[in-house]
């Protein structure tokens, strides 16, 4: 049995909520478009992309550190809550964990004056890594930025998505 942890990030972003949750809901189509050096193509293999039990493969664009494709299941998705879990269960990414399970969360942002401003998107990672007799590399991989300190979660500045 492999180290198990935790991570969560928050970034703000100046779309709001609503505009942001939109993309996220049409990541299969959107992402490869508008963000080509990134991602290559994002394929649904199994339901319609968006809904639970939903199988995609992600497969990234070229120079991407680490891995080159993924398989992820979407395991939950929230319209009303604005909230989409998955697990990775193919490429690369499985070969460092054995579990791999994000949540990603937006919300809006809210200015002193309650009025909306923005959106916060939360994503929470739960994992546990491979032993390293059964990993093919070791999990300390450029794959996941570096886990925050128990005392902190990581912050950003407000970025133009």
């Amino acid at each position: 049995m492999g180290k198990k942890g935790k991570m969560e990030v928050e970034v703000e972003v100046k779309s709001s909520a609503e505009r942001f949750w939109s993309a996220i809901a049409e990541s299969t189509e959107l992402f490869p478009k508008a963000l080509p050096q990134q991602f290559k193509s994002i394929r649904t293999l199994e339901g319609d992309g968006k809904s639970p039990g939903s199988l995609r493969l992600i497969q990234y664009a070229p120079g991407t550190p680490v891995v080159t494709f993924t398989k992820e299941r979407i395991e939950t998705m929230d319209e009303a809550g604005k909230t989409v879990s998955y697990s990775v269960v193919g490429g690369e990414m499985a070969s460092f964990y054995s579990t791999f399970k994000a949540t990603l969360r937006v919300a809006a942002a809210k200015k002193d004056d309650e009025e909306e401003e923005g959106a916060l998107v939360t994503w929470a990672v739960e994992y546990e890594e491979k032993a390293p007799h059964e990993a093919s590399t070791p999990p300390s991989s450029p794959t996941l930025p570096p886990r925050p300190s128990a005392s902190s979660t990581p912050t950003f500045s407000r970025t133009s998505i």
